[in-house]
């Protein structure tokens, strides 16, 4: 009995790893919140208490230079007051996966489990509402209520739960042999950060370390997965977070952005630049280190590439396919341009970096204890207004960076010349809009009375 069981275990596995490699690859995107460059041990941070992510590193390729898109977390995690979000006329990674028939788990597509905003609060319900989670179409619960975050100890099961969610997920589409897309966006390094019970009190770093390594922990569970169903050499895995750590949160409730200069809602490296590490066993080679300039925008296109599919030829796609970079080791010659809001603040080409525009925070905010660069001040760089550097960007003015500055400017004019106006999607604020009777609620007995709605134009102090 004994030998036939394990016979037929190890056929199953064997039988899964031949018949799953035939199908397009898995892709998984895991984005954390807030987590800085400086915040892994592969990155330098001396504490060493991210064995599953320098792990990962190891086996995959480090990015050093990689950026987000902008350097706030919009607009997955806006204001509830928000109306609007994310276009109507945007087509989204899954929706053109379907072409290939992904399986998707994802806001809003094959399966959701999530919730629309960060977890902000908690809130009275009178004046604003906690913010629900989803089970796909439905709310299942809202924050601080069925899913407690306990502000003062910082305990939550809240990451354990988004595990067991994707988990899960791999599992069922490995069992029936599907392609899949996991996007994986667990929230707990953002604060209040938060920890699940045996993590609390086991970082040398405080409460935000121990949220950093139960989602090392989580990673190190979800590869092992990929492992034990013998589909990790048919998946590709990229890691990263969303902008840098949030310096002003305070030292207990934020992370490291290494030697870069200030944090998150900046533009400076501190606020843009962020962890990533690609992972393919087999495809992608090893313990490599790759300089190439890259963004969380190259991930659309490197996924459709990596799924055989061609972008969409109806728009300007800003993302580059990293296949090249990936897989031949290539570097491919393309500049970052650091935006906040619809600002152009700087550009880097190479190693050089030119701010057009310098700003922190507003005075205002500063003087009501606000820093986004706290103990990093650098008189005339992180400014409390904008001030402008076109004519003479701010650069080091040696006699090399003179040299580079009009390949600088001609790249800055190109870019501005094929910019295309896109329609505001988050400038008009409404109390009734927010989460008072989110759907599914009436089940749950969680419907709330929402205000008389009265729109006015969002005060962006950022």
């Amino acid at each position: 009995m004994f030998t036939q069981t394990v016979f037929v275990v190890f056929l199953g596995a064997f039988i899964r790893h031949i018949v799953g490699d035939y199908h397009d690859p898995n892709i998984i995107i895991m984005l954390m919140d807030d987590m800085g460059w400086g915040d892994l041990g592969v990155f330098g941070e001396p504490s060493k208490e991210t064995p599953h992510l320098d792990k990962m590193a190891a086996q995959g390729m480090l990015f050093p230079n990689f950026y987000s898109g902008n350097p706030l977390c919009s607009p997955s995690y806006t204001p509830q007051e928000m109306v609007g979000g994310i276009s109507a006329d945007e087509i989204l990674l899954p929706e053109l996966l379907k072409k290939k028939n992904y399986l998707s788990k994802i806001h809003g597509f094959d399966e959701w489990f999530g919730a629309p905003n960060c977890h902000f609060g908690p809130y009275n319900d009178s004046s604003r509402p906690n913010i629900p989670l989803y089970n796909n179409s439905d709310m299942t619960g809202r924050y601080y209520e069925e899913f407690e975050i306990n502000v003062k100890t910082g305990e939550s099961n809240l990451t354990q739960i988004y595990l067991k969610e994707g988990l899960d997920f791999i599992s069922q589409q490995a069992d029936a042999q599907n392609p899949f897309f996991l996007y994986w966006a667990p929230d707990a390094t953002h604060a209040p950060v938060y920890a699940s019970k045996p993590f609390l009190g086991k970082s040398q770093r405080g409460r935000y370390g121990d949220a950093v390594m139960e989602l090392d922990d989580c990673v190190g569970q979800i590869l092992d997965r990929l492992v034990s169903l013998g589909i990790q050499n048919n998946t590709i895995v990229f890691f990263t977070s969303d902008n840098g750590a949030a310096l002003m949160s305070g030292p207990l409730q934020s992370g490291s952005n290494g030697p870069f200069l200030c944090g998150k809602e900046t533009t400076f490296e501190g606020g843009m630049r962020e962890p990533a590490i690609a992972w393919w066993p087999g495809r992608i080679p090893a313990g490599t280190v790759s300089q190439q300039l890259a963004s969380v925008m190259d991930l659309f296109s490197t996924s459709l590439a990596v799924a055989g599919l061609p972008p969409p030829d109806d728009r300007i796609i800003d993302g580059l396919d990293l296949s090249p970079v990936l897989f031949n080791s290539s570097l491919l010659d393309r500049p970052i341009f650091y935006y906040r809001g619809n600002q152009m603040m700087a550009v880097r080409i190479g190693q050089y970096k030119a701010h057009y525009w310098t700003w922190s925070n507003s005075l205002e905010e500063f003087n009501k204890g606000i820093n986004f660069c706290p103990g990093q001040e650098v008189p005339g760089v992180t400014t409390h207004s904008q001030v402008e550097h076109t004519l003479l960007p701010l650069i080091f003015h040696s006699k090399q960076y003179q040299d580079i500055l009009p390949l600088l400017r001609a790249v800055v004019e190109q870019h501005q010349k094929l910019l295309v106006p896109g329609i505001p999607q988050l400038n008009i604020c409404d109390l009734a809009v927010m989460n008072w009777s989110p759907a599914g609620c009436e089940k749950l007995g969680k419907c709330l009375k929402a205000p008389e709605s009265q729109p006015w134009q969002c005060d962006w102090p950022h």
